[in-house]
């Protein structure tokens, strides 16, 4: 109820309250519904079932205002509703307070249409609340009548309803009330309303006659009229509504520029852009800046911790009546306030009446990337965002390599090679560096001076790449040159082969012609190295015997106990005598080699002198060796005194 209605219920006497309980007419609560047809009549009700063959007059029976120890009486009617006659019965009840003067039999039958009158008596012994309750059997029910008597009772003069100022979206407005209570007993009472509404405070005591201060605030958050219930509640039970009205308006709040390109800017370095928001109204606005168009989002977020720090923030210049510049950095001030990519916007402010507030949007990227991100400006006033798009580019150093691909064609195994490449930074800001090669089976043979460093602003470097293979193969291998702040890193290719030794023998094959038997015979020939780098081999003739040495024939006559030339055919390789002898057979750089004959054996020699070169392979090259063995002697050898194999490098 409002409250001067309840005002009114509270100071009316016991007739007007009879009067206004009568209009307030409604059935009785049923007790229990019983079965007419074990009634004596047997006839049926013509009322419905969820009506009552009696309706009491009034329904509840109130006393209120009275003085203990005097005596207050009310009437109480029942009404008979059925077509045909209808008994009731009072059931006794005792109560000290309450007693019931009526019909003086028990059962009284009432013709149809008619009512019988009953006068209950109240005699109070003190002033506070009294209930009791009489309870009344037809044929077909059991209903009660409630009785009530209202003792002292707390009132505040709370006006019916509350109309607060004109609000801005997003803003409060405030209506403060004093109270009285009017009453006759202490108030403790509660307040209690919704949104967009609230009240201070939301609970109190007031004794008889003081006073209190009672606000009321309006928060809306969208625009037009709001209305809602103020409920008082008062410790006896009894509810009080204040009608609560608030309207609302929108402002038209626009960023200039709503869309923002910032220059293109070096890591590191830093470019700023103004931004401003008026306030062409006569309240103050405040402002906060987010990065979700929506609260819901940022209430989600908020129970995470930012791990980022962001390169772009914001700072106010607000140019008020005196013109004082304020610059308040928004970069990295609440890192609790989680935001999108790389923007850190958590700063409030207010925005004074007819002025204009200046942002300065600071981008320092820290990657050379571009940027683009929406950030919103939460300002009371205007219910939903502004949005400002912001767009950046980030630029690393400027650097650059004076080629791209190094053919290195071929490279003999185990030589050293170098190549100098020539770093320049044509920025504006210093290039840290550094050379990496990739883990594959050539990557692992280079090797840079220096691997890494710096390169200031409108300056060169110069890098040696140094290669040594102990493989043999073809590659092809990117080295990085990583620069910090670049996206990417620079490639540079190495291709080429790795080879072995080039040499060649300098004769095209060892012909010894007619050889006496058991006479030896020397040939020589020179190995030349015609590459950059060592050459380890060794020598050896294919297909010669594999048992003793060969016996010339100065030995066998010398040793006559020899029996090595009986037998003149052997065909068991593993016990044919060794018939040639390389001298050396094995060195390096600059070696001779003397190749000796003795044959043991009657027969046509055809057989190759290989080469092994350590580190390239097996049988690299073959001189063929061409001789016969013949069986008359030869009274003077065929003889060529040897230096060895000659190699050059």
């Amino acid at each position: 109820v409002p409250p001067d209605v309840d005002m009114q219920k509270m100071l009316q006497s016991r007739k007007p309250r009879l009067t206004t309980v009568v209009n307030e007419m409604h059935p009785p609560r049923f007790l229990e519904l019983l079965d007419p047809s074990t009634t004596a009549h047997q006839n049926m009700p013509l009322v419905d079932v969820d009506q009552s063959l009696f309706q009491p007059h009034p329904p509840e029976l109130v006393f209120q205002n009275f003085t203990p120890a005097q005596s207050y009486k009310l009437p109480l009617q029942l009404f008979n509703n059925d077509k045909i006659s209808r008994h009731v019965k009072l059931e006794h009840q005792e109560s000290a307070y309450f007693h019931v003067e009526g019909p003086k039999e028990a059962k009284t039958k009432v013709a149809a249409g008619l009512s019988v009158g009953f006068t209950v008596c109240f005699t109070p012994q003190e002033n506070k609340d009294y209930h009791h309750t009489l309870f009344f059997v037809t044929e077909r029910e059991h209903f009660e009548v409630p009785i009530r008597a209202i003792g002292p009772r707390a009132s505040l003069n709370f006006r019916d309803e509350l109309h607060l100022p004109v609000c801005l979206v997003k803003a409060s407005t405030q209506r403060t009330q004093l109270v009285r209570n009017l009453g006759d007993r202490i108030a403790i009472f509660k307040l209690q309303t919704q949104s967009p509404f609230s009240v201070t405070p939301f609970s109190g005591t007031l004794d008889i006659g003081e006073s209190m201060q009672i606000t009321m605030a309006f928060n809306p958050m969208t625009a037009g009229d709001h209305r809602q219930d103020l409920l008082l509640h008062y410790d006896t039970g009894e509810d009080v509504h204040i009608s609560l009205h608030g309207s609302c308006v929108e402002l038209k709040l626009n960023l200039i520029p709503e869309h923002l390109t910032l220059e293109k800017t070096y890591i590191s370095l830093s470019n700023t852009h103004t931004v401003s928001l008026s306030n062409s109204s006569d309240t103050t606005l405040k402002y906060l800046y987010f990065a979700s168009a929506f609260p819901a989002v940022l209430l989600k977020k908020k129970k995470k911790k930012a791990k980022t720090c962001y390169p772009v923030s914001i700072s106010l210049q607000s140019f008020v009546m005196k013109r004082i510049s304020h610059r308040v950095c928004l970069f990295g001030l609440d890192s609790k306030m989680p935001f999108s990519h790389f923007f850190n916007m958590a700063q409030l402010g207010e925005i004074w009446p007819n002025t204009t507030a200046r942002f300065t949007v600071v981008f320092k990227p820290d990657e050379a990337k571009l940027y683009q991100e929406t950030i919103y400006c939460d300002v009371t006033g205007k219910k939903s965002r502004i949005p400002l798009i912001v767009k950046g580019e980030g630029l690393g150093p400027a650097m650059q390599i004076n080629c791209d691909l190094m053919e290195m064609k071929n490279i003999f195994i185990g030589h050293t090679v170098s190549y100098e490449v020539q770093l320049s930074n044509n920025g504006l800001i210093d290039a840290p560096f550094e050379f990496s090669s990739p883990r594959t089976t050539f990557g692992q043979f280079f090797s840079f001076t220096p691997k890494k460093g710096v390169v200031c602003s409108g300056a060169g470097h110069v890098v040696k790449i140094t290669f040594r293979s102990n493989i043999l193969g073809t590659f092809s291998e990117g080295l990085l040159l990583t620069v910090i702040g670049q996206p990417q890193p620079l490639t540079l290719t190495f291709r080429g082969c790795v080879i072995g030794p080039t040499f060649h023998f300098s004769v095209s094959e060892l012909n010894f012609g007619d050889v006496a038997y058991g006479f030896p015979q020397t040939e020589m020939c020179s190995l030349v190295n015609t590459s950059f780098v060592p050459m380890s081999f060794s020598l050896r003739v294919v297909g010669d015997g594999m048992g003793s040495p060969s016996v010339t024939s100065d030995q066998q006559v010398c040793e006559l106990c020899r029996n090595n030339w009986q037998g003149s055919t052997a065909h068991d390789g593993s016990t044919m005598p060794v018939e040639f002898t390389v001298s050396p057979a094995v060195g390096s750089v600059r070696a001779m080699a003397d190749v000796s004959l003795c044959s043991n054996t009657v027969k046509h020699y055809r057989m190759a002198l290989v080469i092994d070169v350590e580190g390239v392979g097996k049988e690299i090259m073959a001189l063929p060796i061409i001789l016969a063995a013949c069986s008359v002697a030869c009274t003077l050898p065929f003889c060529c005194l040897p230096q060895g194999i000659l190699m050059r490098t």
